[in-house]
């Protein structure tokens, strides 16, 4: 008989977080539907997978989905926070964390938006949003 896709999903699961060194730790999608589906193709005909078992299935993949969703939702509403915080700092005075690990004030004329975050131009320096240290006036 066939393993239960949720019993093989654990099983992976385990193995990924167990420190294995493999360069897919983390099982999506992608891996689900192919599990599904070679469980679907390799059934025994004479005892074929249970149509609840199917269906708990299915249910898994669509909460996958949408779990997916909500983790890109929030994303995008934390980088919009981030930007929206960024730009309500120019013409303000901030302190940050210079390169030689000392505090330098300045006032903020710019931000840019880089990859990695928002990048305030203080006094001709572009200073990451997370090394500011106290913001003022």
């Amino acid at each position: 008989m066939i393993t239960p896709l949720g019993s093989a999903l654990g099983a992976a699961t385990t193995g990924a977080t167990a420190g294995t060194t493999s360069s897919t730790s983390a099982l999506d999608k992608d891996t689900f539907l192919t599990l599904m589906v070679a469980q679907l193709r390799n059934q025994d005909p004479m005892n074929p997978t249970d149509s609840a078992e199917f269906l708990a299935q299915t249910a898994q993949f669509t909460s996958l989905e949408k779990l997916e969703q909500v983790a890109d939702q929030s994303a995008q509403a934390f980088s919009a926070q981030m930007a929206f915080g960024a730009s309500s700092l120019v013409g303000r005075t901030v302190t940050y964390t210079g390169a030689d690990g000392g505090e330098v004030s300045g006032q903020v004329g710019s931000v840019r938006f880089a990859g990695t975050g928002p990048l305030l131009g203080v006094d001709g320096t572009e200073v990451p949003l997370d090394q500011v240290v106290t913001v003022t006036g």
